[in-house]
């Protein structure tokens, strides 16, 4: 269907996900277009790789059904190409205060052998964050290193803990980043947040986001727990376990 305005493939880390992404397009297309009139056809339901590395993404073809009268090539909202790619001059990390000691020299040296042992040309940069002890990673080539919705950094995350914290219960854990990469994540999930919030609301229905980690599932619930309209919830099983944002009316 190459050329056919009213026929979308969208990608993801899942089927959901990718159905997700060809509605967002499909939107931006057709602008007001009644979800109902959109069939979906699953391509591939993707595999994934080590760690994230190597995997291949879900893909899904969504079909209108109805053209709606919105000519195509609508103007794309700026928070939809945020979501995908935030602007560059955001990605700026600030400068966190070094840190010393036995504890960031084996962060450092572990975190090293891991960019590595997966191709990647890196230095490794341990600060003193708010909340406790930053790798950053520096380097080219870093969207490897991120993955898609950042499945690799979090594992990566979770394999330096595992490795470096080893006994130690009540230490707190560290947070691996690159490219300013947490930040503008969670800017993403906030503004993913009121999106769905306003979905669920004009809709009348529930909405479910991609799955996500716990930690990210957290910053949705925060962003809504003001409101008075919506409620959210968890809902699914991991490593599909997912917020779901309900209207209150």
């Amino acid at each position: 269907m190459a050329g056919d305005p009213t026929a979308v493939e969208g990608t993801g880390e899942t089927v959901g996900e990718a159905r997700w992404a060809a509605t967002r397009e499909l939107e931006r297309r057709y602008p007001g277009l009644d979800k109902e009139t959109i069939e979906f056809q699953v391509l591939s339901e993707g595999e994934r790789g080590l760690m994230g590395v190597g995997r291949e993404p879900a893909r899904v073809l969504g079909q209108l059904t109805v053209v709606p009268e919105a000519e195509p090539g609508a103007p794309t909202r700026t928070v939809e190409r945020e979501e995908r790619r935030p602007p560059r001059q955001r990605s700026s990390a600030p400068v966190l205060p070094a840190a010393t000691g036995p504890l960031a020299e084996r962060i450092e040296k572990v975190l090293t052998a891991i960019c590595g042992g997966i191709g990647l040309e890196a230095t490794v940069a341990v600060g003193q964050g708010p909340d406790g002890l930053v790798a950053n990673v520096e380097g080219d080539d870093l969207g490897l290193l991120i993955g898609k919705h950042g499945h690799t950094i979090d594992a990566i995350q979770y394999l330096v803990n595992a490795m470096v914290l080893r006994g130690q219960e009540d230490a707190t854990p560290v947070v691996v980043d690159a490219q300013d990469y947490r930040r503008r994540r969670e800017a993403v999930l906030r503004d993913t947040a009121e999106r769905a919030a306003q979905e669920a609301l004009t809709t009348g229905q529930p909405v479910s986001l991609e799955p996500m980690s716990s930690a990210e599932r957290k910053i949705v619930h925060l962003v809504l727990q003001e409101r008075t309209d919506v409620t959210t919830e968890s809902g699914g099983r991991e490593p599909q376990r997912c917020v779901v944002v309900l209207p209150t009316a």
